[in-house]
């Protein structure tokens, strides 16, 4: 029960008659009322009207079925939170009563939270599990395969554990002359997370190792805590060795196991993993070694009745050879024959060819030809004297009759062409002329030009 108050300003009952007071002094008194008397609360709510502003504050409203209250988280707060509040969330919050003066609201200001039913690391943890998940992190074809035969393990855990007295223990019983490199870092407690996944990018750099186990011996979800870290999650996935994540008992599962390219309930089953014993690896050499000597011993007793087989097939090869040469002698004669009987009508065939090629001599073809040339010559040359003749006889006979009919030869017996001077026509009719037409008067020789003075018709 919160006892009962009266609320005084400066030694004044303010329910007295008169008392004026101010927005901001009211709410002052408000404020210290609740302040004092509702210090350490818990209340229990679902959240909505989430908001995570730039400053770094968180901002969220608490209901249920009847009521709703504000609250803020402030900066520092929230960066301890191992898991971010999200819409519809059931939480149970620890904190004060407040007014906030700008809006007169009174306000729960919050400085644990924890979620309704499960406890706050595990809710870090499912909430990190699915967005690792959602950006691939755990996706199998990241993974690689362990060597067969690493050189040097590296370790990266707790100098002090009970893990590497485990590890080291196991691999000295397994392999001996296996070489262990340790990176010792803090497993537990604030800052550990970071250590592991600097220790987990300084190998990488190193590059001396060619597996690395990373983990710790058993403990409560809080000890166990740094490696369902993001950044350690992160500093797994970029390693380009391949990791296998031994962290606590076989029931304990980190965000690094589904990371890491494989998980080992234990540490010591790490070890095991991490190489085959030698006592292993001598039975695995004897009975690979068996069956190679079985096979190969298989295989040449297959080849050796092989090799009797061809053995028996393969005939004498003496008997072989007198075949063969018999074979060429009969050829050679066959050859010789064969060239004779070519050589023969090679030379058939050449003898003809001269005496055809003596028949046809090109000289007295040339000559023969020559000969036939000239007399064409002489011949063409008489046709075309004879055709020029002809031509110069029917030349002539055209000139004479051309001669007969020629107009000089009329002009000459004193007879003129009068042509008028406008349009060169010839005039032919005095009709057609007028007074003062010009004429031009053709001679035999030379040519006159007249004007009309008169003219006579003709007509009789």
């Amino acid at each position: 029960m919160i006892p009962e108050c009266t609320l005084w300003a400066d030694n004044v009952d303010i329910f007295a008659e008169k008392t004026i007071l101010t927005v901001s002094r009211l709410t002052a008194l408000l404020r210290g009322l609740l302040e004092e008397n509702f210090e350490q609360l818990w209340v229990q709510g679902e959240v909505s009207n989430l908001s995570y502003p730039s400053s770094g504050h968180c901002y969220f409203t608490l209901k249920d079925a009847g009521a709703q209250l504000r609250c803020v988280m402030f900066k520092g707060t929230v960066k301890n939170l191992k898991y971010r509040l999200s819409d519809g969330m059931a939480l149970i919050v620890r904190g004060r009563i407040s007014v906030y003066d700008q809006r007169g609201e009174y306000q729960l200001i919050c400085e644990y939270a924890e979620p309704d039913g499960i406890g706050a690391l595990q809710t870090a943890f499912v909430q990190l599990k699915e967005k690792l998940a959602s950006e691939s992190l755990f996706a199998e074809s990241h993974k690689v395969r362990l060597p067969c035969f690493p050189r040097r393990i590296g370790v990266i855990t707790s100098l002090t554990g009970a893990a590497i007295h485990d590890i080291l223990n196991v691999l000295k019983r397994r392999f001996a002359a296996l070489s262990v490199l340790l990176y010792p870092v803090r497993v537990q407690g604030e800052g550990a997370a970071v250590e592991i996944a600097r220790a987990i990018d300084e190998m990488n750099r190193l590059a001396e190792v060619d597996v690395l186990v990373v983990g710790r011996g058993g403990g409560s979800l809080e000890d166990l805590w740094a490696f369902n870290e993001e950044v350690v999650a992160r500093a797994v996935y970029r390693s380009k060795i391949p990791i296998i994540s031994a962290v606590g008992h076989e029931t304990d599962w980190t965000i690094c196991d589904f990371v890491a390219d494989l998980r080992a309930p234990t540490p010591s089953a790490a070890a095991e993993l991490v190489i085959a014993s030698a006592d292993e690896l001598r039975s695995q050499v004897d009975m690979l070694s068996h069956r190679l000597r079985t096979t190969v011993e298989r295989m040449l007793a297959g080849y050796d009745g092989r090799l009797s087989g061809l053995r028996r097939a393969l005939h004498d090869p003496r008997r072989m050879l007198g075949h063969l040469s018999q074979r060429v002698d009969d050829l050679s004669g066959r050859l010789e024959t064969a060239l004779r009987s070519t050589a023969t009508q090679r030379r058939s065939l050449f003898v003809r060819l001269v005496d055809i090629l003596r028949h046809n001599d090109p000289q007295a073809q040339t000559a023969s030809l020559r000969q036939r040339i000239l007399l064409l010559s002489m011949r063409a040359e008489g046709a075309v004297n004879q055709q020029l003749e002809a031509c110069r006889q029917e030349f002539g006979a055209h000139a004479a009759r051309l001669e007969v009919l020629s107009p000089l030869n009329t002009l000459a017996r004193g007879y003129a062409i009068a042509t008028r001077c406008g349009d060169g026509m010839v005039v032919t009719d005095s009709g057609s002329l007028a007074r003062g037409d010009l004429l031009q008067l053709k001679l035999c020789r030379g040519a006159i030009q007249c004007r009309v003075e008169s003219h006579d018709s003709g007509e009789t």
